[in-house]
């Protein structure tokens, strides 16, 4: 049968169907029922609809469960266990609590470097018990001299603001020249001691701390001065030095320290013979007491 695609001059009524009756109202076009290809589109037509309704109504329903799960509340972990750590209790005049005790002498091996440090020390102090006997004016000026110079200006001044924390940049003639006196001072040459104290402020009393209170009073003021393994064990080599590095004359200082505090004693000794060596010595003291004390507290 043909489409009828105007309407009737005269339409005579009819009573739809329900479904009928959607379908007219969707088009303006009157389509001839007898059909049996329209029929078989309108029958696949709502089943297609009423699956569509079907799956839209599922995924609500999935969509309603996910959002509830969401909101409901997580069981909150339970704390972790923190294991109780022995402690030694704490460093007098300060608030640090001493987790383990290293021995200086026992469970430990001494290199040369070590007993090199160890003797320097030793013949420092034993030198200071003839200060009374070797007292002159003359000699207390020396020493005082000698500490402002390799104290106050070679260790304060250039090694610790100056090379280590960088707070203000000199002439390089006049940073080698208070550099020089540091070395002076009997500490260790500028590589070396700017690496330590570089390191001490990136793990300031933690485990990696190359004079950490953690391992006692006396570990951190003197005793880790004589185990150099240590401080390699916790820090490594002095890889976070390379401005001083790449400079020679910081190489150079580093592969001849120990010549140089001979050569001041020698010239100490020339100019005014045992009582200049010996408060040469006693000058010592002051800075480096000022120095561990310091890093102490």
């Amino acid at each position: 049968m043909a489409f009828i695609t105007t309407s009737p001059t005269k339409p005579k009524s009819f009573t739809f169907s329900p479904l009928c009756q959607a379908r007219k109202t969707q088009t303006d076009k009157v389509l001839a029922f007898g059909n049996s290809n329209l029929q078989h589109k309108l029958i696949k037509t709502s089943f297609v609809y009423h699956v569509y309704k079907y799956n839209k109504r599922e995924s609500l329903a999935i969509v309603n469960a996910a959002s509830i799960e969401s909101t409901e509340p997580k069981p909150e972990p339970e704390p972790e266990q923190i294991p109780e750590v022995e402690t030694y209790g704490r460093i007098l005049l300060s608030d640090v609590l001493v987790k383990r005790r290293r021995s200086l002498f026992s469970g430990r091996n001494w290199n040369s470097l070590d007993i090199s440090t160890a003797g320097v020390v030793l013949a420092m102090h034993l030198l200071a018990l003839f200060a009374p006997f070797c007292f002159t004016w003359s000699s207390l000026r020396v020493a005082f001299g000698l500490y402002v110079v390799t104290g106050l200006l070679g260790i304060t001044l250039s090694f610790h603001r100056n090379l280590s924390h960088r707070s203000f940049k000199l002439p390089k003639w006049l940073e080698y020249l208070f550099a020089y006196c540091g070395v002076q001072s009997l500490q260790g040459n500028p590589i070396d001691w700017v690496s330590t104290h570089r390191y001490h402020h990136q793990f300031c009393d933690s485990e990696r701390d190359p004079h950490s209170p953690i391992e006692g009073f006396w570990f951190s003021h003197m005793s880790w001065l004589f185990d150099k393994d240590s401080v390699l064990e916790r820090c490594g080599g002095p890889n976070n030095v390379g401005d001083l590095e790449k400079q020679p004359f910081y190489r150079f200082l580093r592969s001849t320290y120990i010549l140089h505090p001979i050569a001041l004693g020698g010239l100490l000794y020339a100019l005014g013979g045992f009582p200049f060596i010996v408060w040469g010595m006693v000058r010592k003291h002051f800075p480096l007491s000022c120095s561990v004390l310091i890093e102490l507290f």
